[in-house]
């Protein structure tokens, strides 16, 4: 680390970079209150979702416990055929957003299957939607957790490091400053006495 030069210049420069540490702190904090209510909505919502999917499986094996004993494939029944996703802007963080989701029942003859598919079909469209929320929402909280932790961490560099420093850094030079500024003081006076004494003894010549 340089030497800190205890003059009038590192004054003024140590000055300036406190006042910018300081107008840094307000929009770091505010932006850390932003991520923080988001992470609290986005861990609400996925935790919805969660207990949604949870319900919906509760439904399946209660409503349709028939379904354990048929060989039936969820996949040839349901199929995806339009997803997709989009990023909002938040704070500089570009978090996914669930934009379109479109699922396409295959054709099926109702006579060769059982009545109770058209129910089997229905829970499973419910169940697909919250399976794809609960990834994005996961993907979100977890961009949200990365970009609170390094806003903390830049908090608490000017909080509690560079701003303490520069204080600091100020204190000891103004008293660097003001003790040459008193010794300059005691010097001319000590010069001032000195001319005299030597004034008067060429007088008493």
């Amino acid at each position: 680390m340089a030497k800190l030069a205890l003059n009038k210049t590192t004054l003024n420069r140590e000055g300036r970079k406190l006042k910018a540490f300081r107008q840094f702190v307000p929009a770091l904090d505010l932006k850390r209150k932003q991520l923080l209510a988001a992470r609290q909505e986005t861990r609400l919502l996925l935790r919805q979702q969660q207990e949604l999917l949870q319900t919906l499986q509760q439904q399946v094996s209660q409503q349709l416990p028939m379904l354990s004993g048929y060989d039936l494939d969820p996949n040839e029944l349901l199929q995806v055929s339009k997803l997709e996703v989009r990023h909002i802007n938040l704070v500089g963080l570009e978090l996914p957003e669930l934009s379109v989701l479109e699922l396409e029942i295959s054709t099926y003859s109702r006579l060769l299957l059982p009545h109770w598919v058209d129910a089997v079909i229905l829970l499973l469209e419910q169940a697909f939607r919250a399976e794809v929320e609960i990834q994005i929402y996961q993907q979100r909280y977890h961009l949200l957790e990365e970009g609170l932790q390094k806003t903390t961490q830049r908090l608490n560099l000017f909080d509690k490091v560079l701003i303490p420093e520069a204080q600091a850094n100020i204190r000891r030079i103004r008293i660097a400053l003001s003790d040459a500024e008193r010794a300059g003081v005691v010097r001319a006076k000590i010069a001032k006495n000195k001319r005299a004494r030597i004034a008067l003894q060429r007088g008493g010549l």
